[in-house]
C-alpha cells in the first residue's frame, strides 16, 4: 500500500530547502547568478513603483514576487542539477520512481548481474513497468527473462519495458518522469493492490545475480572437504 505522507515541520522544510540550495549551487555554475537576478529584478521594479506612486503597500507584494521568483529558479535548476548527477548512475531510475508523486510500487533490482546490470519492476495504474539499467545487450536479456517470469502472474495487466540510457531507442533519465506520467491509466487502485500482492509472492524468493561469482564471495577450497562426512 502507498505510505501516508508524514507532516514536515517548518524547520525541517527550511533545512531541506537549504540543502537543495547548497547542492544546486555546487553543481550548477549559473544558479547563483540567476538567483541574484531573481532577487534584484523584482525588488528594483518594486522600489521604482513605490518611488513613482508613493504607494507603500507595493513593498510586501514585491517581496512575495521576489520569493516566488527565487523558488521558481531553485526548482528548475535543482531538477536539472539532479538529472545531471543521476544520469549514468546505477539505480538512478528506481530512485527517481520512488520519489515520484502518485501510487508507484517500486522493486529495485528485481533481477541483476554481477556487472551491475539490473531490472527494476514498477507497479502503477498504467500496469507493470520494467526499467533496465546497465549494458544494453545484457539488460535486454534480463528484460526478456523478467517478462517470461511476470507474464505468468500479471494476467491482462499491460507490460511496458524500457532500457535506460542516452543512445537511440533508449529512455533518458531526464525523460523518465514525463514518460511515466503520459502512460494511460489502465488499472484501478484495487487492481494495483491485487497485482502488487501477486508480484510480491512471486518475488519473495530472491534471485541469484547472473554472471560469474566474484572471488571474494566464493567458498574456500577446503570448505567442501570440511563438510564431507568422515
Amino acid at each position: 500500500m502507498a505510505k501516508p505522507q508524514e507532516k514536515v515541520s517548518s524547520g525541517t522544510r527550511l533545512k531541506q530547502i537549504g540543502q537543495v540550495f547548497a547542492f544546486t549551487a555546487k553543481q550548477d555554475k549559473w544558479f547563483v547568478p540567476l538567483v541574484v537576478a531573481a532577487v534584484a529584478i523584482p525588488l528594483a521594479i518594486t522600489v521604482t513603483i513605490v518611488l513613482l506612486t508613493g504607494s507603500w503597500p507595493w513593498i510586501p507584494v514585491g517581496i512575495l514576487f521576489t520569493l516566488l521568483a527565487v523558488l521558481i529558479v531553485l526548482n528548475l535548476r535543482s531538477n536539472t542539477a539532479m538529472m545531471n548527477v543521476a544520469e549514468g548512475q546505477p539505480g538512478a531510475a528506481a530512485s527517481l520512481m520512488e520519489n515520484m508523486r502518485g501510487d508507484w510500487r517500486v522493486r529495485p533490482a528485481a533481477s541483476s548481474t554481477t556487472q551491475f546490470d539490473m531490472v527494476h519492476v514498477v507497479i502503477g495504474k498504467p500496469g507493470v513497468i520494467l526499467l533496465g539499467e546497465g549494458d544494453p545487450q545484457r539488460v535486454r536479456g534480463l528484460l526478456s527473462q523478467e517478462k517470461k517470469r511476470l507474464v505468468k502472474v500479471i494476467g491482462n495487466a499491460p507490460l511496458y519495458d524500457y532500457v535506460i540510457g542516452t543512445e537511440e531507442g533508449q529512455l533518458s533519465v531526464r525523460k523518465l518522469r514525463t514518460t511515466m506520467l503520459k502512460l494511460p491509466r489502465n488499472l484501478t487502485g484495487k487492481d494495483v493492490n491485487a497485482l502488487d500482492k501477486r508480484l510480491g509472492a512471486l518475488m519473495a524468493r530472491p534471485q541469484m545475480p547472473k554472471g560469474a561469482i566474484p572471488k571474494n564471495m566464493r567458498p574456500s577450497k577446503g570448505a567442501f572437504r570440511q563438510q564431507r562426512p568422515r
